[in-house]
């Protein structure tokens, strides 16, 4: 499923206009992200949990050369299913 499926499930299930489940979910996706980018966790109950998390720096090898390279300590997004939803996924 692509974006456009996903805002056309959207306005089906809402009974609104694709026009205005495209600009929830635009407004959705930024509010999360935005939220993640100041270090805040968004929980969503049933469905998941997104959160930024540090990487701690490491030795990492060149797959080309095999030489050994550090790799900087960074952040990024992340996110962690809720129970509701992993046992969705499970039945299928």
């Amino acid at each position: 499923m692509n974006r456009t499926d996903l805002v056309s499930e959207i306005a089906k299930q809402a009974e609104i206009t694709q026009t205005q489940a495209s600009a929830a979910l635009g407004a959705a996706i930024e509010a999360i992200s935005a939220a993640v980018a100041n270090g805040d966790k968004v929980t969503l109950p049933g469905f998941g949990t997104f959160e930024s998390r540090e990487r701690s720096a490491r030795t990492g090898r060149n797959p080309q050369t095999g030489a050994e390279i550090n790799i900087p300590a960074s952040r990024g997004p992340a996110f962690k299913a809720g129970s509701a939803f992993k046992e969705r996924v499970a039945k299928g």
